[in-house]
């Protein structure tokens, strides 16, 4: 390599380990601002909002991949933690309410799904894969397959998560419904040589998972290697009390960082409709969530926290933080997930060809 190539791959290097550092520096500001104002989930919201709204001002910092891996990383085996044997057997209490959850999950596909095409022109592929309530990334891979808009999943999934993450931690805060619900992790202490072993079985898990190119392998991967552990009595160690902090703020930071200076104006109609949309599954969540808890052991706003269409790590730490019911929400929304994932292909196909077959 000759000394001029070389001195532009040192320039670029340490341009982007400013835009890196430039990034983390606005995240952490933003949640230390945001635990001073007493926000609710302030590492994650504090972190997410004032990185989206420097992004889209056009302030050109990064967050780069290992940062939002990290942070799933610490949320999947935290959660973990929590998969006492007792609380094994208390989810398959609340079975039905998880089945119904699922369902519910695919009738959102189908409103969201009528209401782009009723009220922008998004065609049918783009609006079905916009619509299903599954990870952003794996949608995203699905529309691809399919021919859709991929920009426009992308940015359907960004503005219902953001709405989702943002407006849920306010509304429970004012409902003032914290701690009903206090289930604690197995492992209480934090044990230097098991919590070796902790990070390295859990880090194998989430490799593994990320190989076989599994949904969410890095929060799922240590997720299941914490669970089995926690789930069979075997305690090596808690995680220490600044970690989940630490993962809520690079969950945020990576968040914010999708926003684009162009973002609201991509699109501004179909952006309206994701965000009516998602207002009004939000609002069926809430009157769902309060059925269930009609026939359910679980109180009403663990119900309404498992039926939330956001993420699995952002509701996870919302009902962690909240501590309203950590395993409940979290196998609410992981099998909700592997559904979505599962069916959304098979159905999409299934439904273009009435569609075909009604035109013909």
């Amino acid at each position: 390599m000759s000394l001029s190539a070389r001195v532009e791959v040192n320039v670029a290097q340490r341009r982007m380990y400013e835009r890196v550092g430039g990034g983390f520096l606005i995240a952490l500001a933003g949640a230390l601002a945001a635990v001073w104002i007493h926000m609710p989930l302030p590492w994650m919201l504090g972190a997410l909002l004032a990185t989206a709204a420097t992004r889209i001002s056009g302030v050109g910092t990064a967050c780069p991949r290992v940062a939002r891996n990290a942070g799933q990383w610490v949320i999947g085996t935290s959660l973990g933690l929590y998969f006492t044997p007792q609380v094994v057997g208390h989810i398959g209490v609340n079975a039905g309410s998880i089945a119904v959850g699922m369902l519910f999950a695919l009738g959102l596909a189908f409103l969201g799904t009528a209401l782009l095409l009723r009220f922008t022109d998004a065609d049918f592929k783009t609006a079905w894969f916009a619509s299903a309530i599954g990870g952003a990334s794996e949608m995203a891979n699905l529309a691809e397959r399919h021919g859709a808009r991929i920009d426009r999943v992308a940015t359907a999934h960004s503005v219902r998560v953001l709405l989702v993450v943002v407006a849920v931690p306010f509304v429970f805060q004012w409902w003032g419904v914290t701690g009903i619900d206090p289930t604690i992790p197995g492992p209480r202490a934090v044990d230097a040589a098991g919590l070796s072993l902790l990070v390295a079985l859990t880090s194998v898990a989430g490799m593994l998972f990320m190989r076989w190119n599994l949904p969410n392998p890095w929060v799922l991967g240590p997720m299941f290697a914490a669970m089995a552990l926690t789930a069979n009595d075997v305690a090596l160690s808690a995680l220490p009390e600044y970690v989940p902090k630490a993962g809520q703020l690079l969950i945020g930071w990576s968040l914010g960082d999708r926003y684009r200076p162009d973002f609201f104006r991509a699109a501004p109609r179909f952006i309206a409709v994701v965000a009516a949309y998602t207002v009004l599954a939000l609002a069926l969540a809430f009157g769902l969530g309060a059925l269930l808890s009609l026939w359910s052991a679980a109180p009403a706003p663990t119900l309404i926290l498992g039926t939330t269409p956001g993420g699995i790590a952002e509701m996870a730490i919302t009902a962690k933080v909240l501590q309203l019911g950590v395993p409940i929400v979290t196998a609410f929304h992981v099998t909700r997930m592997v559904f979505v994932v599962l069916v959304t292909g098979p159905v999409y196909a299934l439904l273009q060809k009435r569609r075909i077959a009604a035109r013909e």
